[in-house]
C-alpha cells in the first residue's frame, strides 16, 4: 500500500485524441506510458489503477492509434496511453500518420513531465525501446522502464536484466530508472505509484486528504 493507491484508483478515462490538438487542455502533470503493443501497457495500467478494463475503455479493434487520455481525481493530473508499437495489423500508411502524431506529442506537450516505458523483461530493448530512450536523451526527458512479465523469470535472471538495462540507459545519458513489474503477482506496484506520485507531485493532496480526513 502506498499513499497514493486512492488517487490511482480513481483513475477514469477522459477522451482518445488522434491527434495532438484533440487532447485535454495542455495544463497541470501528465505522465505517458509507452511500449511495444505486446509488452503489457495495457495490464500495467489496468493493475494500477487497479481497473480490470480502464485502458481498454475506447480501444475497439481497428482504434489502437489513437491517443487514449485518463484523469485523476485531482486537478489536472493526467495518465496518456500511447498507441502501442510493433504488431498493430493497420496499413503502412496509418501506422506512419500514428507515429506522426505520437511524435507532435512527445516533442510538444508542455504538461508531459515523464513517460514510462514499458518493455517485456524477456525482450528488452528493441528498437522502438532504443528509439524512445534516445528521443528522451535528446530532449532530457525522465523516463522509468517498466519491465513487465517480471513472473515469467527467477529472481536472479530478472535481477541481471534490470540491471542491464539500467546500464544502458546510464551509458545513453538518459534520466531514468529501471523496475521489475507483474500484473499477475503484485511485483513492483507499489514502486510504481511511488514514482509516478512523485513525477505528478501528488504528496501534497494525501496529506490535504488527511487533514481533512482528522477534523472530520
Amino acid at each position: 500500500m502506498t499513499p497514493f493507491d486512492p488517487i490511482f484508483h480513481s483513475a477514469y478515462f477522459i477522451k482518445s485524441a488522434e491527434k495532438l490538438s484533440q487532447c485535454p487542455i495542455d495544463q497541470g502533470l501528465e505522465i505517458a506510458f509507452a511500449g511495444r503493443s505486446n509488452a503489457g501497457k495495457s495490464t500495467a495500467l489496468n493493475t494500477l489503477t487497479d481497473q480490470k478494463k480502464l485502458a481498454r475503455t475506447s480501444k475497439t479493434p481497428g482504434r489502437t492509434q489513437l491517443i487514449n487520455c485518463f484523469g485523476l481525481n485531482v486537478d489536472d493530473r493526467r495518465l496518456i496511453d500511447l498507441p502501442g508499437y510493433g504488431f498493430a495489423k493497420v496499413p503502412v500508411a496509418m501506422k506512419i500518420n500514428w507515429q506522426a502524431h505520437m511524435q507532435d506529442y512527445l516533442m510538444n506537450r508542455h504538461s508531459l513531465v515523464g513517460f514510462v516505458l514499458v518493455m517485456d523483461i524477456r525482450h528488452p530493448l528493441k528498437e522502438f525501446d532504443e528509439l524512445m530512450l534516445d528521443w528522451a536523451q535528446a530532449n532530457k526527458m525522465q523516463v522509468h522502464v517498466l519491465l513487465t512479465k517480471s513472473d515469467k523469470l527467477k529472481r536472479g535472471p530478472a535481477k541481471s536484466t534490470m540491471l542491464q538495462v539500467q546500464k544502458n540507459l546510464n551509458e545513453r545519458g538518459v534520466i531514468g530508472s529501471v523496475q521489475t513489474f507483474s500484473g499477475l503477482s503484485g511485483d513492483g506496484l507499489d514502486a510504481l505509484r511511488n514514482k509516478l506520485g512523485e513525477w505528478l507531485e501528488l504528496g501534497a493532496f494525501t496529506k490535504a486528504a488527511k487533514a481533512a480526513k482528522a477534523e472530520e
